[in-house]
């Protein structure tokens, strides 16, 4: 594999969608969204997003496409909303324009209660069900990590709704006295990545504290440890909590890091563009060091992990695009948009 960039003109992308033509719409975290051609051309920012809280890691996150877009032209994002009491994670729905300059119709769908005043573990990506639901994964907010094991607030969770933002009535916790029904799972710290096995289950993957990266199959009502249980310390050292690596009734992860490898991004390849040994292998990008990471699974566990293309950049975005190849963005003040060549 090699990296072909498209372009180097992108301030701290953090997401990347596929229009048709080849074209790609971008995010980017101070709180932009852009069109970018396929010969590279950035476009300018695109008017009708809301107001971002974009500082530390807040900003314009994640992006997808709805999966009828050729029909409606409507996609989500999720982004750091300021509002009274601070900032949290909100999901939106809108409509590209035709001539792709601008959003329309913008409306908020979600938003992680409560507010809080607090730059950090936003989360924030999205997938499409196969059922039409939107899953979004929610960060702890760092602070409020203990928030992660309660089910009267959104933080450190995975919340799934319609697409106009109503509760699925098959959610797990719906009609249970104290939880909000928006809640899929529990006790996560903060998602960097999500996606969509071939069988339709919803992956995802977790930073840790130091150490304890986390990879996960997100089921309905079950509670991923955190922070009662992780293979992580506190920063500096130390151990959370008891210091706990198991408990019964929390969930263990698929497969975790020690040392941190800050992952972000994640897709499963499906394609043969790369022969028939990377297909149905599990992709993910590294922030800390910088490679692309290729994970061979057997018999639903990680049995061989692969470093590819050292030295790319802090990857925080990983999709496989509609030609079968695998897209990246890097995260810097001249972030990239790069395709993985075979």
């Amino acid at each position: 594999m090699r990296a072909e960039t498209i372009t180097d003109k992108l301030e701290h992308p953090w997401a990347v969608a596929f229009l048709p033509q080849g074209r790609f719409l971008v995010t980017e975290r101070p709180g932009r969204i852009r069109v970018v051609e396929p010969n590279g051309l950035v476009g300018p920012a695109l008017t009708g997003v809301p107001e971002v809280a974009a500082r530390g890691q807040g900003g314009m996150l994640d992006l997808v496409l709805d999966s009828r877009f050729s029909e409606n032209r409507t996609l989500y994002f999720c982004f750091s909303e300021p509002g009274a009491g601070g900032n949290s994670t909100a999901l939106a729905s809108a409509r590209l324009s035709a001539d792709s300059r601008s959003l329309e119709g913008t409306r908020v769908i979600f938003r992680q209660q409560p507010k809080f005043s607090s730059s950090l573990h936003f989360g924030c990506r999205i997938v499409e069900g196969r059922d039409g639901t939107l899953f979004m994964a929610l960060g702890d907010r760092f602070q409020r990590r203990d928030d992660a094991q309660t089910l009267d607030n959104h933080h450190g969770k995975v919340i799934r709704i319609n697409k106009d933002g109503s509760v699925p009535r098959d959610n797990p916790f719906v009609g249970r006295a104290g939880a909000l029904p928006e809640i899929w799972s529990l006790g996560h710290r903060n998602a960097q990545g999500a996606t969509l096995s071939p069988e339709g289950v919803f992956w995802m993957h977790e930073h840790g504290p130091q150490g304890g990266d986390e990879i996960n199959v997100a089921h309905a009502g079950r509670n991923y440890g955190w922070p009662v249980i992780t293979y992580g310390e506190n920063y500096g050292g130390g151990k959370i909590g008891e210091g706990l690596t198991s408990r019964a009734g929390l969930e263990q992860p698929l497969h975790h890091w020690v040392p941190s490898i800050a992952p972000s991004g994640m897709v499963f390849l499906t394609s043969d563009r790369y022969g028939a040994a990377m297909k149905g292998n599990l992709f993910l990008g590294s922030l800390k060091f910088g490679y692309l990471a290729r994970l061979e699974l057997s018999d639903g566990k990680v049995a061989r992990e692969h470093k590819l293309l050292e030295g790319v950049g802090r990857v925080r975005d990983v999709r496989q695009g509609p030609d079968g190849l695998l897209y990246l963005v890097t995260d810097s003040s001249s972030g990239k948009l790069v395709r993985v060549v075979p």
